[in-house]
């Protein structure tokens, strides 16, 4: 028999896959799939992710820490991330930005909502963080130019929101 923390585990898990699938089937443009994924569900992996994260507080800012600590309670993370994809768009002189750069993040974008819309359908907590990319990437985790993480989890009162963090909200 399976006990309340080993069902939810399981459960969270196959809807981390279900969430996979909802980001590599999003639409994209010019259908180009530039969209990378993976899901990090070991404890010591999240540990590693959480502890990078504290590192990288020091550089950047204590909400990395904050964030670290919601991977450590978390039973998966997600990783969406995508790579600059020529699209063959051709890019007004006057735009700051690229085509391919900009249609790229969109599919990024439309890519993550797909997957938390799945997790929110099925009453699993998640929330995305770029702080969770970020640390992905200088892993090398994951071989994409943009990343976000979004962390998972099942319990009475959703950890990602109304986080207490030195005493603030």
């Amino acid at each position: 028999m399976l006990d309340e923390g080993g069902i939810l585990r399981e459960a969270i898990l196959d809807i981390a896959k279900l969430m996979v699938i909802a980001a590599k089937t999003s639409p994209k443009a010019r259908g180009i799939d530039n969209i990378v994924v993976g899901v990090i569900d070991r404890r010591e992996e999240l540990e590693a992710l959480a502890d990078k994260m504290d590192e990288l507080s020091r550089v950047y800012g204590e909400f990395f820490a904050r964030d670290a600590q919601n991977v450590r309670n978390s039973v998966a993370v997600v990783l969406i991330g995508c790579r600059i994809a020529s699209i063959n768009l051709k890019t007004p002189r006057d735009w700051k930005i690229d085509a391919d750069t900009v249609c790229s993040i969109v599919n990024l974008g439309i890519a993550l909502g797909s997957a938390v819309k799945i997790a929110s359908m099925l009453n699993v907590d998640n929330r995305i963080m770029f702080t969770v990319g970020v640390a992905a990437q200088e892993m090398k985790l994951i071989d994409a130019d943009y990343v976000f993480g979004i962390p998972l989890s099942a319990t009475s009162k959703n950890i990602y929101f109304d986080r207490v963090w030195l005493g603030k909200k």
